[in-house]
């Protein structure tokens, strides 16, 4: 009985660091490329929160291709007239993986 609750025990903390990780290496890596200097998940910063990208862009099949071209090179007018820099910073591979993020927020 004590190693079945031990197995169980191990099991549990495995799934759940499983559904926890990649939402925080995601959050990581939009750290280490310093995007999260001007976005935050939950609130506007200098650039819009992180969850309202997710909400305006939901439904939308070229949503994913639209966002990794705008997070490498930029863009402006689609949230005021702060524009968004390129990040050269920031590969396509390292783009799809954030947007891909940001994209399940709610």
């Amino acid at each position: 009985m004590k190693k079945m609750m031990i197995r169980f025990t191990l099991f549990a903390l495995v799934a759940i660091v499983g559904l926890t990780a990649p939402a925080l290496a995601d959050q990581a890596l939009a750290t280490a490329k310093n995007c999260m200097a001007c976005h935050a998940i939950d609130k506007k910063v200098l650039g819009p929160a992180y969850k309202d990208v997710a909400k305006k862009y939901a439904g939308q099949k070229d949503a994913a291709a639209k966002l990794t071209t705008k997070v490498m090179k930029g863009g402006s007018g689609v949230w005021g007239a702060v524009p968004m820099p390129a990040n050269p910073q920031v590969n396509e591979a390292e783009a799809n993986k954030l947007v891909a993020w940001i994209l399940t927020l709610k």
